[in-house]
């Protein structure tokens, strides 16, 4: 993998590690995430986060776990950081650090005191909502080390305050169990059970959120580190408090060698890609319902949208492909009238997308050609002709496809059913009503990749090729448009019209949802150069495409502010990452060199989420990243264009 490194340059450095984030998750949803510095700067960030019914219902248990060494001296050092609402940064502990790295996916920071050295080591236990943090003597000695226990029960997208009930404390042998969720055992431990007041979150202040809460200092535990080699360690775990873990340090072992192994077994070309397939493994989960994807951390739970996205590189290219099937047959459970549930982030299902149900008919065509797993094809056959005839039919939103040329439409007001669907005060920002380009490309790549799945299964597909040949034949005619790309959206509604006047038109915005007209295994246009070197000219930006020109008077350069300015900005500029795949895609089958494409992205990997890929990024120089640190659909898209060689 990458060599994920920094010195005491970075560390030492507020601005700089306070930015770079890591990310250890259970395989269940939950995780233990925070940044280089040690300082919680998100609502999110804590050592025990919890997934709940869905990945999305997370709550925060074990908030930090502040290292203090008492030197012979008698001196107390701390090792810890946080920031108050005062404005104070108060203990400053990464000022002693002198390194952190990232290895085998574990974060692991030294401190250095003089000739003491403190080695902290964290890692989760893959399967259950545990995780360790072990403390080693590197060199110095002997020293005594105190580690207080910042915890809290919350929802993970609130925060919890001193004015409300106290957590109930319940004391057990070696340490106590908080609010009868999760369990604290380590050495030494001794109750405290008092209010920190005003812990600062500097990211939720920066997105227009509430960037206070305060946390219960439970206790603290202590060990002696009397020569090198000595271990302190503390484990904090969910569910059964009785059903002890085990060792941190076997902990921190086993979590190493899965990690390996997860990555040997996707044979990786070179460390880029080991490091993606590793990134690629926190986002698949188990659940009671099988295995299924986080779209992305700290926020995100399963989004069918981006899992159907993600599919190829999450599994396809990480060799599990075992558990690829499983998550398509569980999916194609949830059809209703042609349309893929979208997510239970909500706490409910839905059904309001176009294009997920369209890119499950991608993944499952795609599973089938890299596999040869004709059994799933035809398990599923009836089932995917089910979604063609619903869509023919018309069903919900307006979603179906038009008699008069072949193409999909859709949209009914107030609704974004496209994966452009940010809204502002509940108003669709870009409800691209009519017939998206992408829409249209990916129900032509599917039409032409169910009527092959039913010939391997030796079904008649003549209805499924007619049906394809005549959207091809439109999709020519229709959507190119006079400025050298492709139309956005034909037959949109006109946003305003004199009194006779057209009350459609077609929309030539210049955005990246036409790559997939040309980048699909089954696409209906092929690629010219002209055109994808006038598309990347406006659009490509290190990180990937942008989502709209800035030529555009829409463009909006910054994906930042409050919920309702980057909302607003989300669709409008905003540089997605996810979206280089087609970009590459495009630009093979042109015949164009790609590897030059990589360079930014990969750079990236350092930078941000640490050995993952972000969401997004501003528009404008110099990109900084945005959104979710980790998203699946980046990480997956990077992957699947980097193997295809």
């Amino acid at each position: 993998m990458i060599d994920i490194t920094f010195g005491p340059q970075v560390c030492g450095e507020l601005s700089s590690a306070a930015t770079r984030e890591w990310l250890v998750t259970d395989g269940l949803g939950g995780y233990a995430m925070g940044t280089v510095a040690g300082l919680r700067t998100r609502r999110y960030h804590g050592l025990l986060v919890v997934a709940g019914e869905t990945p999305a219902s997370r709550r925060v248990g074990l908030a930090s776990l502040d290292p203090a060494v008492l030197l012979p001296s008698g001196a107390r050092v701390r090792l810890g950081a946080h920031e108050w609402a005062s404005g104070d940064v108060d203990p400053r502990g990464f000022e002693l650090l002198e390194r952190f790295d990232l290895t085998d996916g574990l974060p692991r920071w030294r401190w250095r005191i003089g000739d003491v050295v403190i080695e902290r080591e964290l890692a989760a236990v893959s399967g259950r909502p545990c995780v360790a943090v072990v403390h080693r003597l590197v060199t110095g000695g002997p020293v005594r080390l105190e580690l207080a226990a910042a915890c809290t029960w919350r929802d993970a997208h609130g925060e919890r305050r001193a004015d409300g009930p106290s957590p109930r404390m319940d004391p057990v042998a070696d340490g106590a169990v908080i609010e009868g969720a999760f369990r604290l055992a380590g050495p030494g431990w001794v109750p405290e059970g008092q209010w920190w007041l005003g812990a600062h979150h500097r990211e939720e202040a920066a997105r227009g959120l509430h960037p206070d809460e305060d946390l219960w200092y439970a206790g603290r535990f202590a060990g002696a580190l009397d020569r090198p080699g000595d271990t302190v360690s503390v484990l904090a775990w969910a569910g059964d408090p009785a059903a002890e873990p085990p060792p941190g340090p076997a902990v921190v072992a086993a979590a190493r060698a899965r990690n390996r192994a997860v990555v040997a077994s996707a044979q990786p070309a070179d460390p880029v890609e080991a490091t993606l397939v590793l990134a690629a493994d926190a986002f698949v989960i188990g659940t009671d319902r099988g295995p299924d994807v986080v779209a992305g951390y700290p926020w995100f739970g399963a989004w069918s949208r981006d899992t159907m996205i993600s599919y190829e590189g999450l599994f396809l290219c990480t060799g599990r492909a075992d558990e690829g099937r499983a998550l398509l047959r569980s999916y194609a459970a949830t059809l209703s009238e042609g349309m893929l549930a979208n997510t239970a982030d909500t706490g409910r299902v839905e059904y309001n997308t176009v294009d997920g149900t369209l890119w499950f008919l991608h993944a499952v065509s795609r599973h089938v050609a890299v596999t040869g797993d004709t059994d799933l094809a035809a398990e599923l056959l009836p089932a995917l002709r089910g979604v063609v005839d619903a869509h023919l039919a018309g069903t919900r939103f307006g979603i179906a496809v038009d008699a008069a040329d072949g193409l999909l439409t859709q949209g009914a007001p107030g609704t974004a059913l496209t994966w452009m669907d940010a809204r502002v005060y509940g108003v669709p920002v870009t409800p691209r009503t009519g017939k998206p380009v992408e829409v249209n490309a990916l129900w032509i790549n599917g039409l032409a990749g169910l009527a092959e799945l039913a010939e391997t299964a030796g079904q008649d597909a003549a209805e499924l090729r007619r049906l394809h040949d005549r959207a091809v034949g439109a999709f020519k005619e229709r959507f190119p448009a006079p400025a050298g790309w492709l139309h956005d959206v034909v037959d949109a509604p006109a946003p305003a019209y004199p009194l006779g006047g057209a009350a459609v038109h077609d929309d030539d915005l210049l955005r990246p949802n036409q790559l997939l007209a040309w980048s699909l295994p089954y696409a209906p246009l092929d690629p010219d150069e002209p055109t994808l070197r006038r598309v990347a000219a406006e659009l490509l930006t290190p990180l990937g495409p942008r989502s709209l020109s800035p030529e555009a008077p829409e463009f909006v350069g910054r994906h930042r502010g409050g919920p309702a300015e980057r909302d607003s900005a989300y669709h409008q500029g905003t540089v997605w990452p996810w979206l280089l795949g087609p970009f590459v895609d495009a630009y093979r089958r042109a015949k164009l060199p790609v590897d030059e494409l990589f360079v930014g992205v990969e750079a990236h990997l350092a930078e941000f989420g640490l050995g993952s890929v972000s969401e997004t990024a501003d528009g404008l120089p110099p990109h900084r990243a945005t959104g979710c640190p980790f998203q699946a659909w980046s990480v997956a898209e990077l992957l699947r264009a980097r193997r295809v060689r």
